[in-house]
Formats: structure tokens, C-alpha cells, sequence
């Protein structure tokens, strides 16, 4: 595929679409990169059916948008620093992303996208949930917008890596839980400004963020809680249901999202890359 248009098919109205006429296993024109890339921005999250990834092509599409992010609590884990295999065996009671989260918060420059392939996925169940984090800033009052305005929120990556949160013992896919593993802190603004679209977005979510700067983190919990679970309204929303051969590529800027823990009685081999991303403004 050298110059074609790409086919864009919205799924939900908040956001989401599926890219058709594309084989991201190609060597793709830079046009047809921009245009994906196009489609990424509009719409938060981009889906595609039916593709063959093996590992080098996979890396090989992620770096068309950006260097490879290496994620700090699976480096060492994973056999490829590059490369998270998520994996979910029947009879695990804890899978990766089953909380509303944007990915990786914890780090100075969170990363900018993930690009996540269905290798072995059930005939139901184990869809992903996103949620646009525009619509969540946007629809709220004016008050409370002013509220926000400078205020800065503390993300850690304690829930969800190190001894103390214990995530190995209940699920397939591991995380470094070592001796020599630390918590790692950052402030981030609670509203962000979207580097490329200018657009304001809310900015906390579950799996990391803690508190607000500032304040105790019982201070905190009741405003935190109801920026997170207004960020997740029906409405903000769309709904993935994976196939093999399956892509979804998020921004992480602008999205939250959500794995779904219903699989049940079968196993679900999931392959993901993440991109760099920038400081939070």
C-alpha cells in the first residue's frame, strides 16, 4: 500500500474508530502514516481487524509514531525490555488493566501511545473499555473548572508493581515485585494540554494517581474520586471486542481505559508495545 486513503469507521460516538484498507505489516508510505496518525488524534483510540504482527513487524509500526518506551516495572520481567506479553490463564484472580487508568502515569514523561495485538483471544469475553478524557473535562462546571486550574496530582506506581502490591501471586501476567525494585513518583498537572491538539483533558486515574499536591491524600479522595468516575461515564465511552489478529493503538494523552475481567474458562495472549511521550502541560 503506497498512497491510498485509509477507510475510517467511527464505533461510538465519544470515540473510537476502525481503520480499514491498511496492512500495518507493510512498509507504509509516510502519507498513510499521517493519516493514521490523523485518525489517532481525532478520535482517541484506533482499531484494526485481521492482521499478521510477528515482533519485528510490530516494533517496526510503533516506531513509524515514536521511539519505544521501556517500561520501567517490566524491564526484566518481559524476555524483550520492548515488548509486554499480557497474558491471562482460566483461574487467574487479578488481570493488567482492570481498573480505569491511563497507562504508565508515574513516570516524569508518561508515554504518548500503546500499540496493543491480539495473538490468542476468547470467542467472548476480555473486551477493553476507553474513555475520552476531553469529554470528561469538558462537561464539567465552570466551578469546578476554575477549581482545577493549577492544581497538581501525585502518580505512583506502589498499586500496581513492587512487593507490597502483590499482583504476581494472582495472575499470569508479572510485574517486578524485587528487593531492589522502588516507587517512582511524579506531579502532573490535573488538567493537561493535549501536545498536539491543544485541546484540555482531564489528567488522574485509578492505578496511579493518589492525591493532589499539596493536600493529604484523605483530603484528596473525595474530589479524586469523582473526577476519576466521572472520566468513565457511559457516554465518554466506547467498546472494543477483540478478535485474533486484532490492533488497538490508544492515546494515552487523552484516553483512560479498561480491560474487562470476564473471560473466564479461557486464556487471552495479548502483545504490546508503548511509545515515548513528552512532559505533562
Amino acid at each position: 500500500m503506497r498512497n491510498s486513503q485509509i477507510e475510517v469507521m467511527p464505533i461510538a460516538g465519544a470515540l473510537g474508530a476502525e481503520i480499514g484498507g491498511v496492512d500495518v505489516a507493510q512498509d507504509l508510505d509516510d502519507s498513510v502514516i499521517r493519516q493514521i496518525r490523523q485518525a489517532l488524534l481525532d478520535h482517541g483510540v484506533i482499531f484494526f481487524r485481521d492482521q499478521t504482527l510477528d515482533v519485528d513487524r510490530h516494533k517496526a509500526f510503533t516506531r513509524r509514531f515514536g521511539e519505544i518506551f521501556i517500561h520501567p516495572n517490566y524491564n526484566g520481567v518481559s524476555a524483550d525490555p520492548e515488548i509486554v506479553d499480557i497474558r491471562r490463564e482460566p483461574g487467574d484472580k487479578k488481570i493488567v488493566g482492570e481498573d480505569w487508568h491511563t497507562d504508565t502515569t508515574m513516570v516524569a514523561e508518561p508515554p504518548m501511545g500503546a500499540i496493543l495485538y491480539a495473538i490468542d483471544v476468547p470467542p467472548y469475553g476480555g473486551d477493553t473499555l476507553f474513555a475520552n478524557q476531553y469529554l470528561a473535562y469538558e462537561t464539567l462546571s465552570p466551578g469546578l473548572k476554575r477549581t482545577l486550574e493549577g492544581l497538581k496530582a501525585v502518580h505512583t506506581d506502589r498499586m500496581v508493581a513492587g512487593p507490597q502490591a502483590g499482583m504476581n501471586a494472582h495472575r499470569s501476567t508479572k510485574v517486578r515485585e524485587d528487593a531492589d525494585w522502588r516507587e517512582t513518583i511524579s506531579v502532573h498537572p490535573v488538567v493537561r494540554t493535549h501536545p498536539e491538539t491543544g485541546r484540555k483533558l482531564l489528567f488522574v486515574n485509578r492505578s496511579y494517581t493518589v492525591g493532589f499536591e499539596g493536600w493529604t491524600e484523605a483530603e484528596s479522595k473525595p474530589l479524586l474520586d469523582y473526577l476519576m468516575e466521572h472520566g468513565n461515564r457511559p457516554e465518554f465511552t466506547c467498546r472494543f471486542r477483540w478478535s485474533n489478529g486484532s490492533i488497538a493503538f490508544w492515546d494515552n494523552r487523552c484516553t483512560k481505559h479498561l480491560a474487562v475481567h470476564d473471560a473466564g474458562p479461557f486464556r487471552r495472549i495479548m502483545r504490546r508495545t508503548q511509545i515515548c511521550g513528552d512532559a505533562v502541560h
